[in-house]
């Protein structure tokens, strides 16, 4: 017995029991539809239909193998819909650095939904190299991260021009915009990212250009509780302009130059070399990267 089979009995059943309607609306012969019928009482060693004259009549266990072909020929129908669709109504699975997890990803999902109603976003946020071991793992299609991936089996690709910003409590002992000097930079406190985060590689590649290197006093895993600390009194912090601006604008901390050190990156859509992104992926990924696209300064 066989999915055909099933076929081919259900729409008999969908035609009246009539074999030569079956036969057309399959585009078989007539002998072939009554040849399945036959296939299948002898596999089931039951009787599908009397025949009465050259009517076929429906017996009880044809009634109930017809709620079967039923059930499944509408679990098949909707597997196929899924599955030839899967494209626009699946989900895609997108990871990203806390940073643009917290700024950017929920305003791209939102972007890409309205586009891809039926398709579910599944967002993960994490450190880069948690999001790296998820792209090898397949448990992620793609991510966004402020650094480029060193992993050769990792694509990683610019799509979004960003800077880091500097920034000390409002407190008197800094200027709103004052601008220090390399040595004067490098001999301060510092409250940072941790070490593993894409914002702290940049700031360490940043000063190691520029002939220096600095050992936080306090470091965090949370960009609020950076801006938190740096508030406070505790050090220069070092975070995404984008992020920092809140602070800057309320008046709790003020933002300084460093004369000599370029704090400019870029964020990067990174997955793997071999995976096979759905159209629907690629779209997200192609609104990302649209001139025409945008991120609101004030989200």
């Amino acid at each position: 017995m066989t999915l055909r089979h099933m076929e081919i009995f259900y729409a008999l059943c969908q035609n009246d029991y009539n074999t030569t309607k079956a036969a057309h609306a399959l585009n078989m012969t007539q002998p072939a539809v009554s040849l399945a019928v036959k296939e299948l009482e002898n596999y089931y060693n039951v009787t599908l239909f009397d025949r009465i004259g050259r009517k076929l009549v429906i017996t009880q266990a044809g009634k109930r193998f017809e709620e079967y072909t039923k059930s499944i020929a509408g679990l098949f129908s909707d597997m196929e819909k899924e599955m030839k669709n899967w494209d626009k109504n699946g989900t895609i699975r997108v990871g990203a650095t806390f940073t643009i997890g917290a700024k950017f990803l929920p305003f791209y999902a939102k972007a890409f939904m309205e586009s891809y109603a039926n398709t579910d976003v599944k967002g993960f946020c994490g450190p880069a190299y948690v999001l790296e071991k998820k792209l090898l793992d397949n448990e992620l299609d793609f991510a966004f991260s402020e650094g480029m991936s060193s992993n050769p089996s990792i694509v990683s690709e610019p799509y979004m021009d960003d800077h880091l910003i500097a920034f000390a409590a409002n407190d008197g002992r800094y200027s709103f915009g004052q601008k220090l000097s390399i040595e004067e930079f490098a001999n301060s406190r510092f409250v940072l990212r941790e070490a593993d985060s894409g914002t702290r590689k940049v700031f360490d590649s940043a000063c190691e250009k520029a002939g220096f290197s600095v050992e936080p006093v306090w470091e965090s895993m949370s960009n609020t509780g950076i801006m938190s600390a740096v508030a406070s009194g505790i050090g220069i912090g070092i975070l995404p302009y984008r992020l920092a601006t809140e602070k800057i604008e309320c008046g709790a901390v003020v933002p300084l130059e460093v004369d000599g050190l370029d704090l400019t990156r870029k964020f990067y859509i990174i997955h793997h070399k071999d995976k096979k992104l759905s159209s629907a992926a690629r779209y997200f990924i192609y609104l990302c990267n649209s001139k025409d696209f945008e991120v609101p300064e004030n989200m």
